[in-house]
């Protein structure tokens, strides 16, 4: 397990030996985000770091399940010097706080009735040799589990002639989810895995790179989730978790009833544990290191 130190956030060489001048604002975001993961000590396992090239365009598929997976992802290809440009919705391009920094982080807004501009300068962007980061499910998944792809990452590796890099992030949704009050609690691990290159076969069509990229997520998933050290403190601390590993999170169909309830502008709120349940976690954390 990986925790931030402060010496990997005043590191002179964390972005490798010539890092872009252009990228300046990107690198002091990373390692600002750095001192929050050190403050809040999230003990972080990326596995699969080496699939990110070094070089050249490459396009992060990842499922979605809190408003954090853009900064744990990242983690991801830091050992590799890669800086990921996120595909997001365009209003945070807009926000008096986030869109200086979007913008300057070259992120790529995306307007949901006019996407077209964003394909095309994602595809610009692959061409350049950028690895672009998308949540293909295109909203957080309130069921933990993978929802149905959207065909536009499938689409920009066909016509950049670029790899799919499937990825998976867990632990995140402890923290900052929809439906949820956010919970900033210290220790909580977060798990990034990052699978083999999927590269577009000559002939092939999007739809079948689509299902192949699913099918990755889908194990990745499973095995971030089974591989995650940490198990819900009792019966109260079970949202996080999918219906069928025992959790109370929505199922499939009834995470899609919220999101149509979102999209008509009503806010949901889901289920959250009782205040006691984080008496309890405290203890049951406490006991589990009182073990060790």
């Amino acid at each position: 397990m990986y925790t931030a130190s402060w010496h990997d956030v005043v590191r002179r060489d964390l972005f490798g030996p010539h890092p872009d001048p252009r990228d300046r604002p990107y690198r002091a975001v990373i390692r600002f985000a750095l001192v929050v993961f050190r403050l809040f000590g999230f003990r972080f396992d990326v596995r699969g770091a080496e699939h990110v090239p070094t070089t050249g365009g490459a396009i992060v598929c990842s499922n979605h399940v809190s408003y954090l997976d853009f900064t744990f992802l990242g983690l991801g290809a830091q050992p590799q010097h890669r800086l990921v440009r996120f595909m997001a919705k365009a209003s945070v391009f807009h926000h008096r706080a986030s869109g200086p920094f979007m913008r300057a982080m070259q992120h790529i807004p995306v307007d949901r009735k006019a996407g077209t501009a964003a394909f095309e300068a994602a595809v610009r962007a692959l061409k350049a040799g950028h690895v672009i980061g998308v949540f293909p499910e295109a909203t957080i998944s309130s069921s933990f589990t993978v929802k149905d792809l959207k065909a536009g990452a499938a689409r920009m590796a066909v016509d950049a002639g670029v790899p799919i890099l499937p990825a998976a992030v867990w632990g995140g949704q402890r923290i900052f989810t929809k439906g949820h009050k956010v919970v900033l609690r210290r220790g909580v691990p977060i798990t990034v895995v990052i699978g083999e290159p999927l590269v577009p076969q000559p002939g092939e069509k999007v739809q079948a790179l689509l299902r192949r990229t699913k099918a990755a997520m889908e194990e990745l998933v499973a095995e971030a989730q089974r591989t995650y050290p940490d198990q819900p403190a009792g019966p109260d601390d079970r949202w996080w978790l999918p219906q069928h590993l025992g959790g109370t999170a929505p199922t499939l169909a009834e995470a899609a009833v919220i999101d149509l309830r979102h999209a008509d502008g009503h806010k949901v709120h889901l289920p959250h544990p009782h205040p006691v349940s984080g008496v309890r976690r405290l203890a049951a954390l406490v006991r589990r290191r009182r073990g060790h």
